[in-house]
C-alpha cells in the first residue's frame, strides 16, 4: 500500500461538486482506497509522498491534444505517442486523446491503429492514451484554419467503421453532414459530435446539439461563425445551451474577457479545457510543422506562413492557472474543467475524474502556482519534478 500524506485533496462533495478536504492522507495501490484527515493516519504504508500541504487532485485528461515534445500523434512513428505520454505527465495529465488531423484516410486509419496499440499497451512512465480525438476531414472548407482542404470530404460512417472502439470524438461542420443516419450511427456506437471548423449560423448549430444532440464545441470562438448581436452564430449556440465547450485559455485563442464570459454564461459547467498543442509544445521558439504546413512559434504564440493561427503550445496545467486567473473562479470547479466533466462525457467517470474509494488512483500533486509536483497513473509514479 501507497500513501500521499498532508495534502489538500479536491473530491466530490456531497452533491458531487468537487471541494477541497485540508490537510488529508490518501492510501492507494492501483485504485484509491481512503481518503481520511492526517489525524486518522496510522503511518501505515510501503511508500509514502509528502504531499507537505500540496494540493492532489484527480489527473487531468486532455481531450484535444495533437503534439508535444516534438511528436504528433500523426507521425508514422510508433516512439511518437510514448513521448507525448511522457510529457503529458509532465503537465498533470493522467489521460489523453492523441488527436488526428484532416489527412487523407489511409493516413488517418493508420493514425488510428497506433492509437489502438499504445491503449492496449499501457506503460508506467506516462499518460494513458484514453482513445483518438478525430478532428477533420469532415469540416468547412472556409473554416478549416490550420487543416488542409485539399483532405477535406463528407462525413461517411464506413470511414471509422471497425475504430469504433479508438474514436472517442468527432469534431466535424454540422452543415456539411450528408442527409443519412451519421450522427444516429455514431451516437449509438459512443461517440461524442462536436461542432467544430464550421460555417454554421445560429439555427443550425442550434438544431445540430438539439436534433442531432452535438454536445460539444471544438475550441470555442476558433475556426466558427463568431457572436453578433443580430446573428448569434456558433458561438451564440454554445453559450445558449447546456453543451460542453472546450477552452484553450492561453491568452491567444481566446482573450480572457471571453474567458469570463464563458465561464458566466455557463455558470461554471460545461466547459473543457483543452490544450489543441502541437509538436512545437516544450521546443521553444522557431519552425515547426502542424499538418503538413510549416508553423512558426514565438512564446505561447504559433501561426502559419500567412499569420493564421495554427494549434498551440499551451501546457495544461498553465492552461488551468490562465483561467483561474482570468476568471477568479474557484479551483475546484476550475479543476473540474480537466477532470470530472470530461471523464463523464467520454462514459468513463465511474473509473477516472474523482478521487474516490474504488476508482483509479490517478492524481495530479501541485502547488498554488499549478506548477506540477507528481504525477500518479494507477498508482505508479509516472513524472516527480
Amino acid at each position: 500500500m501507497k500513501a500521499i500524506i498532508h495534502a489538500n485533496v479536491v473530491v466530490p462533495d456531497a452533491q458531487g461538486d468537487f471541494a477541497v478536504r485540508d490537510d488529508c492522507f490518501i492510501k492507494y495501490d492501483a485504485k484509491i482506497r481512503q481518503v481520511l484527515p492526517m489525524t486518522e493516519w496510522d503511518g501505515s504504508a510501503d511508500e509514502v509522498m509528502d504531499a507537505a500541504g500540496r494540493y492532489v487532485s484527480p489527473g487531468f485528461l486532455n481531450v484535444h491534444v495533437h503534439g508535444c515534445g516534438g511528436k504528433d500523434a500523426m507521425d508514422e512513428d510508433e516512439e511518437a505517442l510514448p513521448v507525448m505520454r511522457r510529457m503529458q505527465a509532465q503537465m498533470g495529465v493522467t489521460g489523453f486523446l492523441p488527436t488526428t488531423m484532416t489527412y487523407d484516410l489511409p493516413r488517418i486509419h493508420r493514425a488510428f491503429e497506433r492509437i489502438r496499440r499504445a491503449m492496449a499497451k499501457q506503460q508506467e512512465d506516462g499518460a494513458r492514451v484514453l482513445g483518438c480525438h478525430m478532428e477533420g476531414p469532415y469540416i468547412s472548407a472556409a473554416h478549416r484554419g490550420a487543416q488542409a482542404e485539399v483532405n477535406i470530404r463528407r462525413a461517411d460512417y464506413g470511414d471509422i467503421e471497425g475504430f469504433e472502439d479508438v474514436v472517442k470524438i468527432i469534431t466535424l461542420a454540422p452543415e456539411e453532414l450528408p442527409d443519412g443516419d451519421f450522427a444516429k450511427q455514431c451516437r449509438s456506437a459512443g461517440i461524442v459530435l462536436s461542432i467544430g471548423h464550421t460555417s454554421a449560423d445560429y439555427e443550425q448549430a442550434m438544431e445540430a446539439v438539439r436534433n442531432r444532440r452535438m454536445g460539444h464545441f471544438t475550441h470555442l470562438f476558433n475556426a466558427m461563425t463568431g457572436f453578433h448581436h443580430r446573428n448569434p452564430g456558433v458561438v451564440g449556440a454554445a453559450l445558449d445551451t447546456e453543451a460542453n465547450c472546450e477552452l484553450i485559455a492561453d491568452n491567444i485563442h481566446s482573450h480572457p474577457m471571453a474567458q469570463r464570459l464563458v465561464y458566466r454564461a455557463k455558470q461554471g459547467r460545461h466547459i473543457i479545457l483543452v490544450t489543441d498543442s502541437m509538436r512545437a509544445c516544450g521546443m521553444g521558439d522557431g519552425p515547426s510543422e502542424l499538418g503538413g504546413q510549416k508553423v512558426w512559434v514565438t512564446g505561447e504564440r504559433a501561426v502559419l506562413e500567412d499569420g493564421t493561427i495554427a494549434g498551440s503550445v499551451l501546457r495544461m496545467n498553465l492552461g488551468i492557472a490562465i483561467f483561474r486567473e482570468n476568471t477568479a473562479a474557484p479551483l475546484p470547479r476550475v479543476i473540474e474543467m480537466v477532470t470530472r466533466t470530461p471523464a463523464k462525457e467520454l462514459g468513463v467517470y465511474g473509473e477516472f475524474g474523482s478521487i474516490e474509494a474504488g476508482k483509479q488512483a490517478d492524481f495530479a500533486v501541485f502547488d498554488e502556482n499549478l506548477d506540477i509536483f507528481a504525477t500518479i497513473v494507477s498508482g505508479n509514479l509516472v513524472y516527480r519534478a
